[in-house]
C-alpha cells in the first residue's frame, strides 16, 4: 500500500492513497473535519463532488 499526504494551508492533501478503505475514513475517524482534507488526487473540478474540501 501506498499513501502520500501533505499538510497545506492546515489541510491534509491526500496525493496518493492505496489503501483498502481510503485513509480519509481514518482520518475522519479520528477526528479530523472532512473540510480539512483533501482529496488531491481528484482534478479542482471534481473535488466538488466529493464530500471532503474542495480547495484548489
Amino acid at each position: 500500500m501506498t499513501v502520500y499526504i501533505r499538510i497545506r494551508d492546515r489541510k491534509f492533501w491526500i496525493e496518493e492513497d492505496w489503501t483498502e478503505d481510503g485513509i480519509a475514513t481514518d482520518l475522519v475517524r479520528a477526528g479530523v473535519p472532512k473540510e480539512d482534507i483533501v482529496l488531491a488526487f481528484h482534478e479542482p473540478g471534481m473535488r466538488q463532488y466529493t464530500d471532503f474540501a474542495v480547495a484548489s
